[in-house]
């Protein structure tokens, strides 16, 4: 594939030689400058009709300076160089000199002080271009000797035979299946397994054993998966050598220029795609891109979409966002379920981000456990552009590692961000990445192919309702219209940030993250997944033994209509068991977007029984074209009183629970494709944390398990009758 780079190397190459030529025609230039300026001034000649024609053939008269006057006018020179008239007279009087031969010396020493810049300048070119000729030595040689990592042949398919092709790919099949085989063996027998990049994403799923005690069932044994154990996968991924490094910056440019023209471009390169996205005509993408960056895997599936949208937010703060791994990943937290940076390269012009690049790896997950996370591993470039436009990009360079195999790639993907009056930005993203999908469950497949649970789509729509979101935590004008609208900014900021704590905690838990396992448990006829977590030392959580389980299914109605019935307040004690048939009453409330359903709620449940007390309970809604989430967690009264009041909610501990409604293709009466997302039928994944032992070192019982896979199959059955029976009325 890289064979035909051939061109544009010698094109890079005949343009440094004309670069460096110029260099040199320049410096000489600068020097013949400096040899003729100096603190010899020449008298100025008379012009006009006083010049005598007699006298024009008499050399010229030169003036030397004295010491005293060179100083004077060398320190007025560092104040002013380009005095004028009335400063030159000021001078010449205090000098003893005419104003003329003043004018004159200053002419002289700017000349020499340009021809100095460009004497340092012309050495610097000169070492750039060397530097410049080592790289692209490099580069050649590194682009030679490129193999496909899936099967160890040639980039480019041409240079052998289809049949061979074939038995290459078998072969590299065959190898993955025995470096899995290999590892599942040495994680029982106690040897060190082979590396992480040749094992299976069937171990992501592997659950980890844990001690089950006595409960109410006798001494049992069992396993179920544990959250946040053993090392993190991403830091795996081994940072650059120097060699890459300076690859890595070459392959900067061709991925900015690349992205550039994906996001600009129209048809026939982007073709309208299912759901109102657009998706990218491959045989039109590799007709402009014949080289591209990276390798081409026929092992892997292609997806690539493109989406555009105008936000409430400038481009600076949005380029610091997407260049700051931690804001980054809170900002699309429901996407992006764990990132580091494992190495800066640049951190831009005098720090202001324009020219950073960093490597980073990240996983990318859809708020479901029967969707396989993606691991991705790629350099992040920003730039300002010309008409004040910036970009930002990301690209793979894994190919640089033929040893390493994964199973998602990200080709040139990332945005353009145009700048809009009023602190609006138009953003253009476009997403594309190669995948191995095959273990995606079947329920998830259409939202998976049609580029809805990781496309172009759903990264703008989750950035336009979090940018709103931002807006509505600094708002101050807020009208005290409602009583349960919360006016003081203060306590909106504290209560919105713990909200933000609430709704990252459940994105975190109810995906198939490598941070933790799942373990499915035979709960009646839904495949519930269970998962625990020790809690100690974290003000955020109660301390003790967290049981987690979720579930994910199909339901026959629009998605909206799940939405507005899981978060309205008088229809929670139709699903909501723990609520005990109690009346739901809202005491506080925060809208953080243009949709009426994007807000937050405080609310209260009011026991049947007289005898217990009232339950406070948070509950965040949140929707946009991709998806919508309902999120909730019992608070303490008296901790959310502090909030209210603008206090510190870093201390208030919280075990979320809640539901992700996803849109989905089949219709309810053919199966068919729908035309408009939401008119069908939608995914629903649900689920709880339970705090079932206060004690961090206590044994999981089997009741506890029990009783939390009844409790979300129960919720599951109500869910689902009162959806019915909704939707015959």
């Amino acid at each position: 594939m890289y064979h035909s780079h051939t061109n544009v190397f010698d094109s890079h190459q005949h343009l440094l030689d004309m670069s460096s030529h110029r260099a040199s025609s320049e410096s000489e230039l600068g020097r013949n400058r400096d040899d003729e300026s100096g603190n010899e001034i020449m008298e100025a000649p008379p012009s006009g009709d006083d010049q005598d024609p007699n006298k024009r053939a008499k050399k010229k008269r030169y003036h030397r300076h004295t010491q005293l006057q060179i100083q004077e006018m060398e320190a007025f020179f560092k104040e002013c160089p380009h005095p004028d008239d009335k400063q030159r007279k000021e001078l010449s009087r205090e000098l003893g000199l005419e104003p003329l031969q003043i004018k004159f010396w200053f002419q002289n020493k700017r000349t020499q002080v340009k021809a100095q810049h460009e004497r340092h300048e012309n050495n610097l070119l000169k070492a750039e271009n060397e530097k410049l000729r080592a790289e692209n030595s490099r580069y050649k040689e590194a682009l030679s000797n490129a193999a496909c990592p899936s099967c160890g042949g040639p980039t480019a398919l041409g240079e052998m035979s289809f049949d061979e092709q074939h038995l290459r790919i078998e072969n590299a099949r065959l190898r993955e299946e025995i470096d899995r085989m290999s590892g599942i063996a040495a994680k029982y027998a106690g040897k060190p397994a082979s590396s992480y990049y040749s094992m299976s994403s069937q171990n992501h799923m592997a659950s980890h054993s844990l001690d089950v005690g006595v409960g109410n069932y006798g001494a049992q044994s069992g396993m179920v998966g544990e959250m946040y154990g053993g090392s993190d996968p991403l830091r795996a991924f081994p940072v650059p050598t120097d060699a890459e490094k300076t690859i890595i910056v070459e392959l900067a440019v061709v991925a900015m220029d690349e992205l550039t023209r994906l996001a600009l471009s129209g048809e026939p390169l982007w073709v309208p795609g299912p759901y109102g996205t657009e998706i990218l005509n491959q045989d039109e993408y590799l007709r402009l891109f014949p080289r591209g960056i990276g390798l081409n895997s026929l092992c892997l599936r292609t997806e690539a979409s493109r989406q555009s949208a105008v936000v409430i937010m400038n481009q600076i703060n949005l380029v610091e966002i997407l260049m700051d791994v931690n804001q980054w990943s809170n900002m699309f937290c429901g996407i992006v379920s764990r990132a580091t940076t494992l190495e800066v390269l640049s951190t831009g012009v005098a720090g202001n981000l324009d020219g950073a690049l960093q490597v980073m790896s990240a996983e990318f997950q859809v708020p479901s456990p029967f969707v396989p996370t993606r691991d991705t591993y790629f350099v992040r470039y920003s730039k300002k552009h010309a008409g004040e436009s910036w970009a930002v990009v990301d690209f793979p360079f894994d190919h640089l590692r033929p040893s390493a195999i994964l199973r998602s790639r990200r080709r040139p993907s990332g945005c353009i961000i145009q700048e809009l009056p009023n602190g609006y930005s138009k953003v253009i993203w476009v997403e594309h990445v190669e995948v191995d999908d095959r273990e995606v469950h079947n329920l998830y497949k259409i939202l998976v192919n049609c580029c809805l649970a990781f496309g172009a789509k759903r990264w703008v729509a989750s950035l336009d309702r979090r940018c709103e979101r931002l807006a509505s935590s600094m708002a101050t004008n807020i009208p005290a219209g409602d009583l349960c609208v919360i006016t003081c900014h203060e306590g909106r900021k504290s209560m919105l940030k713990l909200a933000e704590r609430m709704i990252s905690s459940f994105c975190t838990g109810v995906g198939a993250s490598t941070a933790h396992a799942w373990t499915p448990l035979a709960a009646g006829v839904e495949d519930v997944r269970v998962m625990t977590r020790k809690s100690m030392d974290d003000p955020g959580r109660p301390p003790g033994i967290v049981l987690s389980a979720a579930t994910s299914l199909w339901l026959p109605v629009p998605p909206k209509r799940v939405f507005d019935f899981l978060r309205a307040e008088n229809t929670r004690n139709q699903w909501d068991i723990l609520s005990n048939g109690g009346k739901v009453q809202e005491m506080a409330h925060i809208a953080n977007g243009r949709d009426p359903g994007n807000c937050v709620s405080l609310l209260r449940v009011n026991s049947p029984n007289s005898t217990q007390s009232n339950m406070i309970i948070l509950q965040e809604s949140c929707t946009d074209a991709t998806g919508s989430y309902v999120v909730y967690a019992p608070v303490d009264l008296v901790a959310m009183n502090v909030v209210l009041s603008g206090g510190n909610s870093d201390y208030v501990a919280l075990l979320p629970s809640g539901f992700a409604i996803l849109p989905d293709g089949p219709g309810l009466s053919n199966g068919g494709p729908i035309l408009e997302v939401g008119s069908g039928g939608c995914l629903l994944t649900v689920a709880f944390q339970i705090l079932v032992d206060s004690v961090p070192t206590a044994k999981l019982s089997v009741g506890s398990v029990n009783t939390v896979s009844s409790l979300i199959k129960c919720t599951v059955e109500r869910i689902k009758n009162a959806v019915d029976t909704a939707s015959k009325c």
